[in-house]
Formats: C-alpha cells, structure tokens, sequence
C-alpha cells in the first residue's frame, strides 16, 4: 500500500496544480515544500512584479493627470513611496497564500514543509521519513541565472527575488539592467516610469525583447521606453563590474565602442535556470540534461522513471505559471490513466506587463515564412481607436498573421491592456480560425478590441477605418 495516490514535490503554480487537480479527482495528495506555498511566482515573481508595475503605472498616470484636465497637488507632480508600494505588494501576496493555503487545506491536501528528494526506488524522503505514491511529480520551479565573477550581494548588485521584495527606503537613483528580456524589460518599465535613471543593457541586437514576440510589436516597447527616458544599449557585452564609494561600476563594450557608467543598483536580469540538483534524480535513473532540465515526454510529462512526472520551470518548455497550470493536468491526467491532450507549446499566450504590454500566441511573422508558409500580414493601430484616446494610451498596434486564404497563425499586440485583449486572439490561434470569421464578429464600440476586428476585416479585401 502506498501512503498517498500521488506525492507533489514543490509548492509553486505546477505543484499546487497538480495539487489540487488531483485533489479534485479524489486522490490523496501530499504536498512537500521548502518555503512557502505558491513558489516563485507568487512571492517572488509573477504577483509581486506586477503588483509593482501597476504601481508604476498608477504613478506615471497621475504624472500625466493634467493632460486628462485634472490638477493634482502643487504642480510638482507626485512623489513615491516606496515602502508604501512595497506594503500594498506584500499585502496582495499575503492574501493570496493564505487563500492558496486554505483551498488546499480544504481539499485535503496534506502540506508538508521540508525539502524532498527521490530515493534509489523511486519514493520521496523529506525530514528522515520516507513517503510512497502510485505517482510521482516534480516541480521543483527555477531560480535566477547569473554571470560569472558577479557578486549577488542582494542591496548593489540584486536579481529579480531581491528586487521583488525590496525593503529599501527609497528608491535608488541610478540602475542598470543586464538583460533585455521579459524579466529585465518588466523593470525596466517599472523605474523608468518611478524616475529612475534607467540602462538597460542586451547582449543580443534589437535591445528590448529579442527573443519570442514578433518584431513589430517588440520595436513598439523598445521605443516606448526610449521616449520616456530609458538608456538601451543591444549587443551589449558586460564586463567585470567594481565597487565603489557611491554604487557600482559597469563597464560594457557595443559596436559603437566602450563604456562606463556608475549606478546605486544593478540588477542582473539574464533569465532563470532549472532547480535539479541535490534531489537524487540521477540516483533514482531520471534523466537531467547538461543544463538541467529534467528531462520528460512532453505527451504526458513522463520522466524516464516509471510512476515520476515533472512540470513546470524544472523541464524544458516555456518558463510561464500558467503552462505549469497546464502540464500539471496533463501530469495528473496521465497518472489516472486518462490518455491527456498534450500542451501545445506553439500556441500557448504570452505576455510581457511592461508599458505598453506586449502579447502574443503563435507564429511571429519571421517564424511563419521560415516554416515555409505563404502568408498574409495586416496590422492595425491603436492611434485611431477612440478607446485609447480615451484612456490617454495610444502607443501600439494589434498584427495578425494567417495562411493566404487559411487560417490564423499568430496574434500579436502591444498596447494598453494587451494582457486582457489577447484571448480572442489565442483562441482564434488555436481554433485555426480564419480571419473573416473573426472580422464577423461584432466588436463594442468605444473598446480597445475594436482593433482587433479592424485587423482581420481586411483580409476580406475591404476595410473599415484602417
């Protein structure tokens, strides 16, 4: 007999997932975790990142009141809080563990804190005891990746975890951000728009999102962040940084030759890494790859352990919550025998919550042609949609790619409110639909998805506004 029907180790979006999928199925779950439930994400992560972000927004938005007729103070504009924005984050992630914990804990989910690890016959031990389960996953999340010779000291030199949960004072005057990816890029809108002095260096060209959206929209945010005040340098190579009496020194070399700048705080930002060491993988036959990642069958998240699955920032697919959400059914689907549909990777949503949001599900444009497909581009901007004018945010556009006379292929935005726009989009994506059948469809006006009827009309050959 087993102790419970399936074993979760990791607390974070796959392993509470699979959780409570699993709970709900009315399996007996037991749960091990190390921190807290809820993972990075939660506490360190996707919720206090944004949290941050709209903070930021809120800030650039009353900044701006007087465009909209309103007067706010003494005309100095506002000034920040920083502790104060850090109180509100912390508050919105404490309210959500404890919600998060009480669901399981209503669930019945049995919740174990300590650090798990597999055995040579495939159970888990944590803390001296010894668990068995008919199933097996691991979600053992990721952590960030550094450069060599940095010195992660967590006040002048800091990653996204530190910055997350900063107990600073105030904000600091001068940053530099290594890393122009969705990480790096997030907090690079988040101290432009707060004032600070803001570089952000990318070792690959374009500078701002050079890998996963489509060009066009990437080119958007890039020069967004230009125009309020950011510092981007691409093919930017760091070299070894110094301390000194007032911050850090960064030296970097571009094309356009060498530099050095002096900032309070650089915050490395270069992507994450998989947590896999320490757990007794190899010991217990599973297999790992040179950079990590436990390795699995994407059908069914099978590791090449018989009875043990893993999901989530641990295996190699897109480092997102919400595929763990999904890879966490399909892992719990196939330890009921349940024959799950596979995540598909190509077509999963993505969003960047940088100002302006980017978004996307699908084939960039480059993608499509390079796949040999014969394709049909529009695209439509949000300067001319009543909406945006409204709200002040007319910055982006809305860019649909479809097989000449088939269907959508990718759905691709940057604008306000992206993140909440792009749903029609990725079920248009992964329903293959065609783009007149999209634009047939009736579009409240004024609306911010407007813009996207505006985009698939023309495929019809006809147009609207545009």
């Amino acid at each position: 007999m087993s102790d419970y029907d399936i074993i979760v180790v990791g607390g974070g979006p796959g392993g509470y997932a699979a959780a409570l999928y699993a709970a709900s199925a009315g399996q007996s779950v037991a749960m091990i975790e190390k921190r807290s439930v809820g993972g990075t994400c939660l506490h360190r992560g996707c919720i206090p990142a944004k949290a941050l972000l709209h903070a930021a927004e809120v800030f650039r938005t009353v900044g701006h009141a007087a465009d909209f007729g309103i007067a706010v103070g003494d005309g100095n504009g506002p000034s920040a809080d920083w502790p104060g924005v850090n109180k509100r984050k912390s508050g919105i992630v404490s309210t959500l563990h404890k919600g998060l914990s009480g669901l399981l804990k209503r669930r019945k989910v049995t919740v174990i804190n300590g650090l798990g690890t597999l055995t040579p016959s495939g159970a888990v031990s944590v803390d001296g005891q010894t668990l068995t389960a008919k199933g097996v996953i691991i979600c053992s999340g990721s952590e960030p990746r550094s450069l060599p010779g940095l010195d992660i000291d967590g006040e002048r030199i800091v990653t996204s975890d530190h910055a997350t949960n900063s107990e600073a004072a105030a904000l600091p005057e001068r940053v530099a951000v290594i890393g122009g990816g969705v990480i790096g890029s997030e907090f690079a809108s988040v101290y432009t728009d707060f004032g600070v002095r803001t570089t952000l260096l990318e070792a690959l060209p374009h500078g701002v999102l050079p890998i996963g959206p489509d060009r066009d929209t990437a080119n958007v945010l890039a020069k967004s962040l230009a125009k309020r005040g950011t510092d981007i340098h691409a093919e930017a190579r760091v070299g070894a940084v110094e301390a000194t009496s007032n911050g850090v020194l960064v030296p970097f070399e571009t094309p356009k030759g060498s530099e050095k700048i002096e900032v309070d705080q650089l915050l490395v930002a270069i992507g994450r890494r998989p947590v896999s060491e320490g757990m007794g993988l190899a010991e217990s036959g599973i297999k790992v790859s040179d950079r990590g990642f436990i390795e699995v069958d994407t059908a069914t998240m099978a590791t090449s352990r018989p009875g043990v699955y893993a999901v989530g920032d641990c295996v190699n697919t897109p480092g997102l919550a919400h595929v763990a959400y999904a890879e966490a059914i399909v892992a719990v689907q196939a330890i009921l025998g349940e024959n799950p549909a596979p995540v598909d990777y190509g077509k999963v949503p993505w969003v960047v919550y940088t100002h302006p949001e980017v978004a996307w599900a699908g084939m960039t444009e480059d993608e499509a042609r390079n796949a040999g497909y014969d394709i049909e581009v529009h695209k439509h901007s949000f300067a001319g949609n009543g909406r945006a004018m409204i709200l002040g945010d007319t910055d982006g556009l809305v860019k649909v790619v479809a097989a000449r006379g088939g269907p959508i292929l990718g759905f691709h935005l940057v604008g306000p409110w992206a993140s909440e726009l792009l749903h029609e989009g990725y079920l248009a994506v992964n329903w293959e639909a065609l783009p007149s059948e999209v634009g047939a469809l009736i579009h409240a006006h004024p609306s911010l998805s407007e813009a996207i009827g505006e985009t698939m009309i023309p495929f019809s050959g006809r147009s609207l506004h545009g």
